[in-house]
C-alpha cells in the first residue's frame, strides 16, 4: 500500500481527488497540503498546513509514492500577474521537485485543454509552461490531464461558469472527431481517471484528454 500526496484539496477537482484517494484500496495514507485545515476527519488523512513559502522547511513530511497536483487560481483571486504565476507555475513545480526528492515515482497534474507555451491566452500559456517544467523533472511517470470544460459545483460563486456548464452539456454530443477532446467532463470523472492512471506502469509522459479520462 502506498502514500498519496495531494496539493489543491480545497478546489473542485482536488476535493474529488481527496475523496477518491481515501476510498482507494491502494493507499494507506493521503497527505493533503492545505493553507487552512479542511473540515474533514479520516483515519487515513494527514493534513499538512503549508504554502509555497513554508513548503521547503516541511519537505521531510512530503514522502509519498504518488503526487497529485490540482492547484490553480483565477484572475479575480490573484489579480497581480506575479501572484498568479506563483500559484499556477512556481508552486506546482516546487511541490513536484520536493516530492521527487523524497521518493515520489509518479506525478499527476491537472492542466487544461489548449495548454501550450506558445498560446496567445496567458492562462493557457502558463499552463503550457507548467506542463513543460514538470515534464522536465523526469519523474518515472508523469500524467498530464487536459480537461475542457469542467463540470461540478464550486464553493465560490462563478455565475458565468455555471451558465457555461449548462451550455456545454448540450454541446458534448456534437463535439466529435478532433473536437471530441473539448467535451465537458465532471470533476469526479477527472479525479477517478487521475487515481486510476497512477496505478499503471506506463510510459514516462502521458497526456490525457477527454477520451482517455472516460
Amino acid at each position: 500500500m502506498k502514500t498519496a500526496l495531494l496539493f489543491g484539496a480545497s478546489g473542485l477537482v482536488g476535493g474529488h481527488l481527496l475523496s477518491t484517494l481515501l476510498r482507494h484500496s491502494a493507499y494507506r495514507q493521503v497527505i493533503a497540503v492545505v493553507r487552512r485545515e479542511l473540515p474533514l476527519r479520516h483515519p487515513q488523512l494527514k493534513q499538512l498546513i503549508g504554502d509555497i513559502a513554508t513548503l521547503p522547511a516541511q519537505a521531510a513530511a512530503l514522502a509519498a509514492e504518488d503526487l497529485f497536483i490540482a492547484l490553480g487560481t483565477t484572475r479575480k483571486n490573484s489579480p497581480d500577474p506575479r501572484d498568479y504565476y506563483r500559484i499556477d507555475n512556481d508552486y506546482p513545480l516546487l511541490a513536484a521537485r520536493l516530492a521527487l526528492e523524497h521518493g515520489a515515482r509518479s506525478i499527476s497534474l491537472v492542466s487544461s485543454m489548449g495548454a501550450s507555451v506558445s498560446a496567445y491566452a496567458s492562462y493557457l500559456r502558463i499552463k503550457g509552461e507548467t506542463e513543460r517544467d514538470i515534464i522536465a523533472l523526469h519523474a518515472a511517470r508523469t500524467h498530464i490531464f487536459r480537461p475542457g470544460m469542467i463540470l461540478g459545483g464550486r464553493r465560490e460563486h462563478r455565475p458565468l461558469e455555471k451558465g457555461l456548464n449548462l451550455v456545454w452539456r448540450r454541446l458534448n454530443p456534437v463535439l466529435r472527431g478532433r473536437a471530441e477532446k473539448y467535451r465537458a467532463i465532471t470533476a469526479a470523472d477527472i479525479a477517478v481517471a487521475m487515481v486510476t492512471a497512477a496505478q499503471r506502469s506506463s510510459g514516462e509522459v502521458n497526456i490525457c484528454t477527454w477520451s482517455e479520462m472516460q
